[in-house]
């Protein structure tokens, strides 16, 4: 039997798809154990299922690249490319990007839940509120005459927060 190169590609292909199958399936589970075994909120889970599919996916992208022959040079000069234009359009929004990097950090800390009831303290105007939501930018709270109020996140880091859980 004569096998060529590209015999052995499709095979290496198929062995990373698989690989990326199982890979996360894996993380998956594991994902869903934690949720289950801390008692993270549904929403976050998502998310971080989400993340983690996003990132197993492109190395399996980046993987069958180096396979089928893409140049190392070229692909690393293409993901340099987009990564500084991203960075120029996350630096042009930075308050974007600073309530996207607060809710990683609420999100990964988890300082607060869904339920809790905080009091965020300011000098002239403190507010009280059961936190109804977390979002990638904006916390919502509930206050006790039933208004809801969205909070950037990065005020959430900012600001002394009293909370009972």
């Amino acid at each position: 039997m004569d096998f060529d190169l590209n015999n052995y590609k499709i095979i290496q292909t198929l062995i990373v798809i698989l690989s990326t199958v199982l890979v996360r399936f894996i993380i998956l589970f594991s994902l869903k154990r934690i949720y289950k075994k801390l008692g993270f909120q549904k929403a976050r889970f998502v998310v971080a299922k989400k993340v983690f599919s996003i990132i197993v996916y492109i190395t399996a992208i980046v993987v069958i690249s180096f396979i089928w022959g893409v140049n190392k040079n070229e692909l690393l000069l293409f993901i340099s490319s987009f990564l500084t234009v991203l960075g120029i359009a996350l630096f042009a929004q930075w308050s974007i990007l600073s309530n996207i990097t607060a809710g990683l950090i609420l999100f990964i800390s988890y300082p607060v839940k869904i339920g809790d009831v905080v009091t965020i303290m300011e000098k002239d105007n403190s507010i009280t509120g059961e936190i109804k939501d977390i979002g990638a930018f904006f916390i919502t709270l509930k206050t006790d005459t039933e208004e809801l109020i969205t909070i950037p996140n990065s005020v959430i880091l900012q600001k002394t927060i009293k909370y009972k859980s």
